[in-house]
């Protein structure tokens, strides 16, 4: 049964969302933290797709989020374009990657795990928790943000392949 907090989601939401989770787990084979996110366009076609790979570079920026915004930033997109797509992330956009999202001309996000759940799960992260719903809400244009979904499976993302916290370096980040 889900959470009374999850949002519901159609099927074309759904599979995007859960390809992130694919995303999220092919970081953790790499020996990242396991975080996915795919880009969509409005016509379902895939724009960026990437991984956190903060543990392979040690940039701190390299969250999945951040990821795939700079891969449309490499593709020079047509502002309609960026307007009419959807950012589907495993788990909840941190505040730097909402940051990120509000600049990108994104006007969409779905996410699975909200920041809540997963620090619960990694209390020992250093985190800012402010909703991504809160950031994004005063963006200076319009940006829909639907999460936690599919809260189950994501749940199973991060309870089934997170490090444990001892495995975690003294400078532990979420991403």
């Amino acid at each position: 049964m889900p959470p009374d907090d999850e949002y519901a989601l159609d099927s074309t939401d759904s599979h995007w969302l859960r390809q992130a989770f694919v995303w999220a787990n092919a970081a953790r084979l790499r020996g990242n933290r396991p975080f996915g996110a795919i880009i969509v366009s409005g016509s379902g076609r895939i724009l960026a797709e990437a991984f956190s790979n903060t543990r392979e570079t040690g940039d701190a920026t390299g969250h999945a989020e951040m990821n795939a915004i700079r891969q449309l930033g490499m593709a020079r997109l047509a502002p309609d374009v960026l307007a009419g797509a959807t950012l589907y992330a495993s788990a909840e956009p941190c505040v730097m990657c909402a940051g990120a999202i509000c600049s990108s001309g994104l006007r969409r996000v779905v996410f699975g795990l909200d920041a809540q759940r997963l620090h619960h799960i990694r209390p020992d992260l250093r985190a800012c928790l402010l909703s991504c719903h809160d950031v994004l809400a005063h963006a200076q244009e319009a940006i829909s943000c639907t999460g936690p979904c599919l809260v189950e499976e994501a749940l199973a993302v991060y309870e089934d392949s997170w490090l444990s916290p001892g495995d975690a370096p003294a400078d532990a980040s979420p991403g």
